[in-house]
């Protein structure tokens, strides 16, 4: 008998079952939102850099 390739072998384990395929969605959701997170902050830390604005310096533009 051949043995499984990979792909056969993340099926069984990931999206055979409704319960599984359900949990992978929702642990990779979590993933794909903590990276996208933290690659806007350091983009946005990147574009701004130098600049440091507080609530006492932007309470004159009102």
């Amino acid at each position: 008998m051949a043995s499984p390739t990979i792909l056969g072998q993340l099926y069984s384990v990931f999206f055979r079952r409704s319960s599984a395929f359900a949990l992978t969605i929702a642990v990779g959701a979590l993933f794909f939102e903590r990276a996208f997170d933290q690659g806007g902050d350091a983009l946005y830390e990147t574009i701004n850099q130098g600049l440091h604005r507080t609530k006492e310096s932007l309470a004159g533009w009102r």
